[in-house]
């Protein structure tokens, strides 16, 4: 009878721990989305729900955050965070998750609250074309796609790194046919949609 006890404690700890872990993931988007895609949000909760990197607080929080927890480094890999450097511009700093690696300095990303659509912020958006602007092409500074001028903004943002996860980034981090050659032209041709 002794044995049945640890038994039944170890399943309620491990049920609960499964519930705090599922609540957290559906806390992260609001219950009206349908789909990843659909969050309407701060980049915070909608990295953490597309990369499965479980750290919260500011953007700008999350590279010291991720020390111990997480690998970290400056080569993109799909399904890692990318942290933006606190600045001015950028009060919180943000963070966004690479959905597609194209070339050394292009890749591809999905974010959320970055560009204005139908006139608001906080949606997100799916392949967004980030160009490393580094003269060490160490991607410490980047420029990003901005919908609002339609083309690569005309802004350079310092980056801290790529935070790597541990599990399954999001199945709606990237779309089947991702326009490779337009985040080419995106990067290396300024001006080429305008």
């Amino acid at each position: 009878m002794r044995r049945a006890r640890p038994s039944s404690r170890r399943l309620l700890r491990l049920t609960a721990a499964a519930l705090l872990v599922a609540a957290s993931l559906g806390a992260a988007l609001p219950a009206h989305a349908r789909s990843l895609l659909d969050y309407v949000g701060q980049c915070v909760p909608f990295a953490r729900a597309a990369s499965g990197i479980q750290i919260y607080g500011d953007a700008w929080t999350w590279w010291d955050q991720a020390d111990g927890k997480y690998d970290r480094g400056h080569r993109p890999k799909v399904g890692a965070v990318i942290v933006f450097t606190k600045t001015d511009r950028l009060r919180l700093g943000h963070v966004a998750v690479v959905s597609r690696v194209v070339e050394k300095r292009v890749l591809m990303l999905t974010h959320a609250n970055w560009s204005r659509q139908n006139g608001e912020r906080g949606h997100a958006e799916q392949d967004v074309t980030l160009y490393d602007v580094s003269p060490h092409n160490d991607w410490s500074v980047v420029k990003v796609w901005f919908r609002d001028s339609d083309g690569l903004g005309g802004s350079i943002y310092p980056v801290e790194g790529f935070i790597y996860g541990k599990g399954r980034s999001a199945a709606e981090l990237t779309s089947r046919d991702p326009d490779y050659v337009g985040a080419l032209i995106d990067a290396y041709v300024p001006d080429a949609g305008r």
